[in-house]
């Protein structure tokens, strides 16, 4: 169809992205996981999901392959790196289109509910955080989990991506569905910002909390028009979730990488950070987490 460059390698899965040599198009490559995503993303685009179009896909090389239409050249994390390079912090632009796109894309999810089903267990990858931290299951995390869960069965269900955040997201839509599934109303857009602080800082920005709160505004804003109601009071809910997120796939296989030591001890102290907040208040403050340097520091 064209002339391909090579973008780079895609994480936590086979094969690679491409981008055409006008930088219309994007290429990518993989197995089966792909073939479930390409049709799920049909899927979606029909919904109004503001996602690519997919203008090919199909068979390649043992594989499959799906062409997309561009929707932007830079992700609104690309954008936050640059503003903070430049000005040291993310200007409100970027949270500005963070909550429009969010928006756009609860007024699509809430046009389509789904049944009530179990979701928690793959979106929070619970089953691999609790045989790498065995420690973790115990009555207490469950119970936690339990009134995070009973508290989010009033909100709608809906299709999500799962691995939502500023990285995915550009002007035009959300990109990357490969770990789609059933979601709470919520789950995806309300956290986007929050997240930042589990990456320890390390990404290069920092979200105020002033920003933040102004994001979850704009998302009340759009949730209280939808189902008549702020969806910002589940925030809590939805981080509890995300501590599982985070801790995932953490276990060490290089006994000698003392960073990955690190990182991981970063993420179980965040986990249980966050624990303790959730226990006493069904809030969770990531203004509040250390950020990777400070922790390494204290625990060298």
């Amino acid at each position: 169809m064209t002339d391909w460059e090579f973008v780079k390698d895609r994480t936590a899965t086979q094969g690679a992205v491409w981008r055409s040599a006008d930088g219309l198009l994007y290429k990518r490559t993989g197995g089966e996981d792909l073939r479930a995503e390409i049709e799920f993303q049909q899927m979606a685009s029909g919904l109004g999901y503001p996602v690519p179009e997919i203008v090919d896909s199909g068979l390649e090389d043992g594989g499959y392959f799906v062409v997309e239409r561009a929707i932007g050249d830079t992700s609104l994390h690309e954008e936050a790196l640059a503003d903070a390079r430049r000005d040291g912090q993310v200007t409100h632009q970027v949270v500005d289109t963070a909550a429009a796109v969010a928006s756009r894309l609860l007024r699509a999810q809430a046009r389509h509910p789904l049944p009530a089903t179990s979701w928690f267990e793959k979106a929070a990858f619970a089953a691999e955080v609790f045989e790498e931290n065995p420690d973790f299951d115990t009555s207490r995390v469950h119970e936690a989990v339990k009134v995070a869960l009973d508290r989010l069965a009033t909100l709608p269900m809906v299709h999500g991506h799962l691995d939502y955040g500023l990285p995915n997201v550009l002007e035009a839509g959300v990109i990357d569905w490969q770990h789609h599934g059933p979601i709470p109303l919520g789950y995806d857009v309300y956290p986007a910002l929050d997240i930042v602080a589990f990456k320890g800082g390390g990404k290069g920005y920092t979200v105020t909390s002033g920003q933040r709160a102004a994001y979850t505004a704009a998302l009340d804003e759009t949730t209280a028009s939808l189902i008549g109601q702020q969806v910002s009071e589940h925030l809590g809910d939805f981080l509890l979730v995300k501590c599982f997120f985070f801790l995932a796939l953490m276990r060490l296989t290089d006994p000698t990488r003392h960073d990955k030591h690190i990182k991981r001890q970063y993420r179980r102290t965040l986990f249980t950070m966050g624990l303790d907040q959730y226990e006493s208040s069904n809030t969770i403050d990531t203004g509040t987490f250390p950020t990777l340097k400070r922790f390494t520091a204290e625990h060298r």
